[in-house]
């Protein structure tokens, strides 16, 4: 899903605090897809990963509306721990989850997940100024290939190439050339 605007950390957190619905709007399109996949992945259905969001966003907005709380996370992070408890605790009422969530807890500390979270967020990033830097008409191909999961027949079609093996050819250059950006970028941040 492709957001129209993109939104600070700060901006959206002043937005929220404001009644924002264009704030709550961007939280709940920009971040549903992790939750998703982790209710998905852990027994859950798209429904219930719909509850469980929805149940996390709310959990956001109270605790930014309290006067003396301060997030200290990312917001993607704090929603994903607060939907993870939820969806722990939801299993369990379920019978689906062998042990109290507490039991867990040392197995599935925060910090560590907020800590790779974090530096997947990173890297998602710099790939992102990577894929800029990159220029057309490789990041097109690229984006069409593994983004839009267009067949190699569909691109050349698309970007005028006499067969699929030119295609092709452009393809595997365009890689070549996004590694090198992107490992350039990630050894000059280490």
């Amino acid at each position: 899903m492709k957001l129209k605007k993109e939104y600070s950390e700060e901006s959206l957190i002043a937005g929220i605090k404001q009644d924002s619905h264009q704030a709550l709007k961007y939280i709940y399109k920009a971040y549903y897809s992790m939750i998703l996949h982790f209710v998905t992945s852990n027994s859950g259905t798209e429904q219930e990963a719909k509850d469980i969001y929805q149940e996390g966003v709310i959990v956001l907005y109270e605790k930014l509306k309290e006067a003396d709380f301060e997030l200290t996370c990312k917001i993607k992070t704090f929603l994903y721990s607060v939907c993870r408890r939820l969806w722990l605790k939801r299993l369990a009422e379920k019978n689906k989850y062998g042990g109290k969530i507490n039991d867990y807890e040392e197995f599935l500390p925060f910090e560590d997940e907020a800590e790779a979270m974090n530096e997947q967020e990173e890297q998602y990033q710099m790939m992102t100024e990577s894929m800029i830097q990159l220029g057309e008409p490789c990041k097109t191909i690229l984006e069409d290939f593994y983004i839009k999961k267009m067949s190699m027949q569909q691109i050349t079609s698309k970007m005028g190439y006499t067969n699929t093996a030119n295609a092709k050819n452009q393809k595997y250059k365009c890689m070549m050339r996004l590694k090198k950006i992107f490992f350039k970028e990630y050894n000059v941040q280490e």
